[in-house]
C-alpha cells in the first residue's frame, strides 16, 4: 500500500534535520514521489511549500537545488488546481503563510509602499472598494484634485464617490490616477504621505507566478553552501566568542546595486504583510554588504536625510541564505547604545537562527560602533503572543542577555534555578509576560574606552575593517554578574520626548510651534550658532535637537569646545552619512551624560 500524503510530508519535514549523501538521496526520492501527487487540501499543499523553501535555503546537496527550484517555479499551477476545485484558500492569507505564488493579497499600505507596489506590478494592483469603509476621509482629501467635489461632499449624504472618481480619471486605473494626483500636490513628502495614509485604502494584488512572490523570491548565488552536517543550534553558539572575532568586511555598494537591494527588501516584506519604516524608506546610497560564510549574506542601509528620526540613528537590513531571504533586521540608537530588532521568517526558524543572529550583531557592531545592545520588550513578548509562544526571552537569555530591571533579573535567575533542578520545567506564560516588561541588554566594554573605529569600503577597495575590539563580558548560560544600575537600563528617547512635551504644556500652552521657535532661539544663543549658513535639513535637525538641549540648565556654561562639538553633531545628523553622526555622538561624553540624565527614569 503506497504511503499517504500526510506520511510523505512528515518524512519531508523530518528531512530538514537529516544530512549526508544518504539523507540527500532519500529527500530526492521523496520529492520525486511528491511531485506527481495530487494535493486535495490547502494545508497539505502549504506544508509542501514551506518544506521546499527551507530545503532551498538549507540544501543537503547541490543536486537537490534544481529539483526544488523547478517545483517552486511551477507551484502556482498547484494553487490554481485547488482554487478550481473550490477549496478554501484562507490558509494562504495568514501572517506567516502569505505570499505564495498563485494567490492574492490584500493590505492597507502607506503612500510610499502603495506607489512602489503599483509600479512594481502594474495592472495587478487594485483598490479593494468592496472592503472600503472610510468614505469620510475622501471628503477631506479628494477635493484637492477633483473640481467642485465640495458641492457634494460638504453638504450631501450618500455621495457617489466612485462616480466622481470615474468622471475625473477617465480610463486610467483608479490607484495609478490617485497616486499621480497625490504626487503633484504642492506639499512636502511627509505631508503627502499623511494625506494619502488618511484614506486607509485597502489594496488587493495578484501574485500569479511572479518572481515577486515568496515562492520565487530567491536568487541563485555564485556558490551554494551545502549542509552535509547538522545545522548549528543555539546551544553551540557563544555570542561572546562570535563578537570577539575580527569584524566582518562591509562593502559599500554602488548606487545601482543599492537600489536593487532596497527594491528587493520591499518585495520580501510586502508579500509577508510587513511594513518597516527602514525597508520602505531605505537610502540606496548607503547600502553595504557582508558575506559571512555558510551561504549567509547580509545587507544594511540607513535612512535618507529628509526621513531620519529626530534624534536616533537608524539601520535596517535583511539576510539571504543561499539566495533565499530568511529575516529582517532593525537597529536604532544613540551614542554607544542600540536597540536591535531581529525577526526570522517563520519558515526558517529551525535554521541556524542563533548563529545568524550573532553574525547580524557582528555586522551592526562594525557598522555602528555600539557596545550596548538592547532588545526592546516587544521582541521578547510585551503585547506579542508570538514571542511568548516561541520562548523569545530564553533565546536571548541563553545567549547572555540580562534584564534591564533588577527585579526581573532576579526573577529570571529563580527561573534558571528551577530549570536546573528540573530539566522538564517550563516557564509559565504569565511569568514570560512579566519578564517581557523590561529591555534586555548585552554589554561589551563601557563608554570610558575610546569608541570603536570602523569604516565602510567601496566595492573597489574591499580592505578589512579596522575595529578596536572591546573586552566582552562572559555570557555562559546563567548570568553571573549583572551590575545595577547600568547606564542605559531605563533610558528611552520616549522619556526625552515626554519631558519636552511637559515643558510645552507648562510654558507654551501646548503650542508646538512656539516651543520649537523658543528652543531654537535659546539654544542657538547658548551655543553661539548662526543658522543662516545652515541648509533646510540641518535647520530641521537643529530644531529637533534644540527642544532637548533647551532642557539642560547649564548649556550656556559648556566650554567652547563642547558647544562646537554639539553643533557639528547636529549638522552631521542631516548629512550624507548617518553612521558618521552616530559615531560622533559616541565621542561626546558631555552630551551623552545629559541625554542619559534626561532620558532615564528617575
Amino acid at each position: 500500500m503506497p504511503p499517504t500524503l500526510d506520511a510523505m510530508l512528515i518524512r519531508l519535514e523530518a528531512a530538514k534535520s537529516r544530512f549526508g549523501q544518504r539523507a540527500a538521496a532519500e529527500t530526492k526520492a521523496l520529492l520525486d514521489a511528491l511531485s506527481g501527487r495530487t494535493f486535495g487540501d490547502a494545508k497539505s499543499l502549504l506544508r509542501f511549500h514551506e518544506a521546499l523553501l527551507f530545503l532551498r535555503a538549507f540544501p543537503q546537496s547541490s543536486s537537490l537545488v534544481s529539483q526544488i527550484e523547478k517545483l517552486l517555479n511551477t507551484f502556482h499551477e498547484r494553487i490554481g488546481r485547488l482554487r478550481d476545485l473550490g477549496i478554501d484558500m484562507s490558509v494562504f492569507d495568514d501572517f506567516d503563510t502569505s505570499g505564495v505564488a498563485g494567490t492574492k493579497m490584500q493590505d492597507t499600505l502607506n503612500f510610499e509602499a502603495a506607489r512602489w507596489l503599483a509600479r512594481r506590478i502594474p495592472n495587478k494592483v487594485e483598490i479593494a472598494w468592496d472592503d472600503y469603509e472610510e468614505e469620510r476621509a475622501m471628503g477631506s482629501t479628494w477635493p484637492r484634485f477633483i473640481p467642485l467635489l465640495e458641492e457634494d461632499s460638504d453638504v450631501e449624504a450618500n455621495v457617489p464617490w466612485r462616480r466622481w472618481l470615474n468622471s475625473a480619471k477617465g480610463r486610467e486605473p483608479d490607484l495609478e490616477w490617485l497616486i499621480r494626483r497625490f504626487e503633484r500636490l504642492p506639499v512636502s513628502e511627509r505631508e503627502r504621505a499623511e494625506l494619502y495614509d488618511s484614506l486607509r485604502l485597502p489594496l488587493r494584488w495578484h501574485l500569479d507566478n511572479l518572481k515577486f512572490s515568496r515562492t520565487r523570491n530567491w536568487t541563485r548565488p555564485r556558490q551554494l553552501f551545502v549542509h552535509s552536517e547538522p545545522l548549528i543550534v543555539r546551544s553551540q553558539v557563544s555570542l561572546a566568542h562570535e563578537l570577539a572575532q575580527p569584524p566582518p568586511r562591509l562593502t559599500k555598494l554602488p548606487l545601482r546595486e543599492g537600489e536593487f537591494v532596497t527594491h528587493t527588501v520591499r518585495e520580501v516584506m510586502s508579500v509577508r504583510y510587513r511594513e518597516l519604516y527602514g525597508t520602505t524608506l531605505g537610502d540606496p546610497r548607503s547600502v553595504v554588504r557582508a558575506t559571512l560564510g555558510r551561504g549567509v549574506v547580509m545587507h544594511f542601509w540607513n535612512l535618507p536625510a529628509a526621513r531620519r528620526l529626530p534624534l536616533r540613528a537608524y539601520v535596517a537590513g535583511f539576510t539571504v541564505k543561499n539566495g533565499v531571504p530568511v529575516n529582517y533586521i532593525e537597529a536604532i540608537g544613540l551614542c554607544e547604545w542600540i536597540e536591535v530588532g531581529f525577526n526570522t521568517f517563520y519558515t526558517y526558524r529551525q535554521g541556524e537562527t542563533a548563529w545568524i543572529y550573532a553574525q547580524a550583531l557582528r555586522c551592526l557592531r562594525a557598522l555602528t560602533g555600539a557596545n550596548t545592545i538592547s532588545v526592546y520588550p516587544y521582541q521578547i513578548g510585551q503585547n506579542n503572543d508570538e514571542a511568548i509562544d516561541s520562548g523569545a526571552f530564553w533565546f536571548y537569555r541563553k545567549l547572555g542577555f540580562c534584564s534591564g530591571s533588577e527585579d526581573l533579573e532576579q526573577l529570571a535567575r529563580r527561573e534558571e534555578q528551577k530549570i536546573a533542578a528540573n530539566p522538564r520545567y517550563r516557564t509559565a506564560k504569565k511569568t514570560l509576560k512579566r519578564l517581557a516588561e523590561a529591555h534586555m541588554f548585552y554589554e561589551l566594554d563601557s563608554i570610558g574606552s575610546s569608541a570603536a573605529k570602523a569604516g565602510v569600503h567601496s566595492a573597489s577597495r574591499a580592505a578589512r575593517l579596522e575595529v578596536v575590539p572591546f573586552p566582552i563580558q562572559p555570557a555562559n548560560g546563567a548570568i553571573e554578574a549583572a551590575r545595577f544600575p547600568r547606564s542605559w537600563d531605563t533610558f528611552s528617547t520616549r522619556n526625552l520626548g515626554l519631558r519636552v512635551n511637559r515643558r510645552m504644556a507648562r510654558e507654551f500652552g501646548g503650542d508646538s510651534g512656539s516651543l520649537r521657535d523658543a528652543s531654537v532661539a535659546e539654544v542657538s544663543r547658548a551655543l553661539g550658532i548662526n543658522l543662516s549658513g545652515w541648509n533646510s535639513a540641518e535647520r530641521q535637525a537643529f530644531g529637533n535637537w534644540s527642544m532637548v538641549l533647551a532642557l539642560i540648565p547649564d548649556l550656556r556654561g559648556w566650554s567652547l569646545q563642547e558647544k562646537q562639538r554639539a553643533a557639528k553633531i547636529i549638522r552631521a545628523q542631516a548629512g550624507s552619512n548617518e553612521m558618521r553622526y552616530l559615531r560622533m555622538t559616541q565621542g561626546d561624553l558631555r552630551l551623552r551624560e545629559e541625554l542619559l540624565r534626561l532620558g532615564s527614569k528617575p
